[in-house]
C-alpha cells in the first residue's frame, strides 16, 4: 500500500500491479481528484468505497468511461467463464468479442476460417450439405438447426 498527495502523485502509481496492491490519493477538491483521474489509464476496474449517502455521479461517469466494471463498497471478483462474469475494460481488454473472462472467454482459442470455393469433397463433414452430424449454422444468413 501507498499514500501519496494528488499534487505529488508519480507515475509509478499508475503502473499496472498483480496481487493486493493500492495505492491511496489524498486530495483536497473533486477537480484535484478528477485531474489525477486524467493522468490514470483504462483499466478493467474501478472501486469506490463510499460513505452513507455519498453520491459522486460525476465520479462514478468518468470512472465509467475509464474502466469497464464498477465495484461499489466491495473488492472485484476472480474470474470464471459463466454468464455472470464480465472482463470489462475499455482497449484492450475488450477490443472484440474474444475477452478471456466470462461466457465469451472460449471464443479466444477459435480461429475463423474460410473455405472460399472448396471441393465439396475436401470440407470439413460439418460444413457440408448434409453433415452426418449437424450442429446450428447459417446458411445465407439463415439460422438452420
Amino acid at each position: 500500500m501507498a499514500t501519496v498527495d494528488a499534487a505529488g502523485i508519480p507515475a509509478e502509481a499508475f503502473a499496472e500491479y498483480f496481487g493486493p496492491a493500492a495505492v491511496i490519493v489524498r486530495y483536497r477538491t473533486q477537480a484535484e481528484l478528477l485531474a489525477v483521474l486524467d493522468q490514470a489509464p483504462a483499466s478493467l476496474t474501478a472501486t469506490l468505497h463510499l460513505g452513507a449517502g455519498e453520491a459522486p455521479k460525476d465520479l462514478v461517469t468518468e470512472l465509467g468511461r475509464r474502466a469497464g466494471r464498477l465495484v461499489f463498497n466491495g473488492f472485484p471478483t476472480g474470474v470464471a467463464v459463466s454468464w455472470a462474469q464480465h472482463h470489462g475494460g475499455p482497449w484492450p481488454a475488450t477490443n472484440s468479442l474474444h475477452t478471456s473472462v466470462g461466457a465469451t472467454a472460449i471464443r479466444r482459442f477459435l480461429r475463423p476460417l474460410a473455405w472460399q470455393n472448396a471441393p465439396a469433397h475436401l470440407l470439413p463433414d460439418e460444413l457440408t450439405d448434409e453433415p452426418a452430424a449437424p450442429l446450428p449454422r447459417r446458411i445465407d444468413g439463415r439460422l438452420q438447426r
